[in-house]
């Protein structure tokens, strides 16, 4: 899948103690001959509301693959299913909603919703980066279903058409030709809270994060800082990334994350280093 470019209208906490995880940003497909998925996008390097914050997820991820989720939203799309394929190891092609070194190890198990069932979509549906993270349920006309998260976005076929994971590939497959399918956006399992992973180049003059792990699609992320006295929308890159071209500054900051189904999560947070990745305690529900 060759890199593309998703918009909001197809997707339309004061802290006590941080995790910060060991990882950092860095940032910069192939299917069985029909699709292709994604290559790179990236740029540059790597509910309610609540205060208060600590480390770990609480409980454990899922290790078996979700079939159904209990929350979709949206218009159905249909295609065929193709085996990318879409992996972390970016066998193929890179997932263009991560750095350039590929999603980070301590981010795999929740992105990868326990295993590594993961998907990309048509550029169709990128909305310039917003449909990164985001998962989507997938039913065949053979009657299986499972979700995926969505890491990358590209060139295909038909704009229904999704390039999938060799787990995703293998739950859905029954050697069925032509792999009918559709595919709706959908809450993900329960895979711990939200991740904030900072680009290497992040600072409090120039601002850039991935928001990891959301169980709802994002429609908007806005910080109010040092630099913001209200709410500032960030801007969104096509590597979904979320961007303050002028920076948060120094110190505090709060964000806003507004979810497709309406809930709103205020997360405020102490301050930031480039490159790492900080572990909330919230989620959407």
């Amino acid at each position: 899948m060759k890199t593309g470019i998703l918009c909001a209208t197809h997707l339309a906490v004061a802290a006590a103690a941080w995790t910060v995880m060991a990882c950092s940003a860095s940032s910069d497909d192939g299917s069985d001959g029909a699709s292709g998925a994604a290559n790179s996008g990236g740029s540059g390097d790597t509910g309610g509301s609540g205060s208060g914050a600590r480390g770990g997820s609480g409980g454990g991820i899922p290790t078996d693959p979700t079939e159904t989720s209990d929350g979709l939203y949206g218009e159905v799309h249909e295609g065929q299913y193709h085996l990318g394929p879409v992996d972390f190891d970016e066998t193929e092609w890179h997932n263009a909603c991560a750095p350039g070194g590929g999603y980070a190890n301590a981010l795999r198990d929740a992105t990868g919703l326990g295993g590594e069932y993961l998907a990309g979509v048509s550029n169709s549906f990128a909305d310039g980066g917003g449909v990164c993270d985001a998962c989507i349920q997938i039913t065949t006309a053979t009657g299986r279903s499972i979700v995926a998260r969505v890491v990358t976005y590209g060139a295909t076929n038909e704009p229904g058409d999704i390039d999938v994971s060799p787990s995703v590939y293998d739950a859905l497959d029954t050697g069925e030709y032509p792999r009918s399918m559709t595919w709706q956006f959908a809450k993900c399992p329960d895979t711990g809270t939200l991740r904030y992973e900072f680009q290497t180049e992040a600072n409090p003059w120039w601002t850039s994060l991935w928001v990891r792990n959301p169980r709802v699609p994002l429609v908007s992320v806005e910080v109010r800082s040092a630099n913001h006295s209200s709410f500032f929308t960030l801007r969104r890159e096509t590597d979904g990334t979320l961007n303050d071209d002028g920076g948060f500054g120094e110190g505090e900051f709060t964000l806003r994350l507004t979810a497709l189904d309406g809930q709103v999560i205020d997360d405020t947070i102490p301050g930031f280093t480039g490159g790492e990745t900080l572990e909330s305690d919230q989620q959407f529900e």
